[in-house]
């Protein structure tokens, strides 16, 4: 509790973390870069914290063309022989490999649909999906929803997006709306 409000569970003192939740965090996103930023740094987690991927998130920016899918589209082995040399990014060969990949992948799903956007929604019918849960230990690391999704971004082409990712996704860009019952966010159904 900061500043006599309750926030879920896993928000820390840190205020980062407490910018983050109060800001950002299930509140629905539908502009298309941001969405890419989202699905990037959510797949830069896996392993991780959310934490250490949060404080490095402005590096991400500037390392990855603040997330412009048709800049990261070109890059080359030089591209990422310099993102492997970054100590302000997670350098692991396979998460850059992925972003780049996920960058065709995410166009390819633009010029079908529009926008990733119109793509994107559609697991979750076009709406937020309203949760509620008790406490953080009640809240599912993945659903049907977000396997589905997963399932169907790898047929697209896309990379480090399994049912956890996606569900976290979703969470991120409001897709799903898990602020806990105490939480000063909380929209209950």
């Amino acid at each position: 509790m900061t500043n006599g409000l309750k926030r879920c569970d896993w928000v820390t003192d840190e205020q980062i973390y407490i910018d983050y939740h109060d800001d950002e965090w299930g509140r629905p996103v539908h502009d298309d870069r941001l969405l890419f930023e989202m699905l990037t740094l959510e797949g830069a987690q896996a392993g991780l914290s959310w934490i250490t991927i949060l404080k490095r998130r402005h590096n991400y920016g500037e390392a990855f063309d603040y997330f412009d899918p048709v800049k990261i589209r070109a890059y080359d082995e030089h591209k990422i022989s310099e993102l492997l040399q970054d100590a302000g990014i997670i350098r692991n060969k396979r998460k850059i490999e992925s972003v780049i990949k996920n960058a065709h992948a995410f166009l390819k799903i633009q010029k079908e649909f529009g926008s990733f956007d119109a793509y994107i929604w559609q697991f979750v019918g076009g709406e937020p999906m309203l949760n509620d849960w008790d406490t953080h230990a009640d809240v599912p690391s993945f659903t049907k929803e977000s396997e589905l999704m997963s399932e169907d971004l790898k047929k697209r082409g896309f990379s480090f997006v399994g049912p956890t990712i996606c569900y976290a996704f979703m969470q991120a860009t409001g897709m799903v709306n898990d602020h806990t019952k105490g939480c000063f966010l909380y929209h209950g159904k």
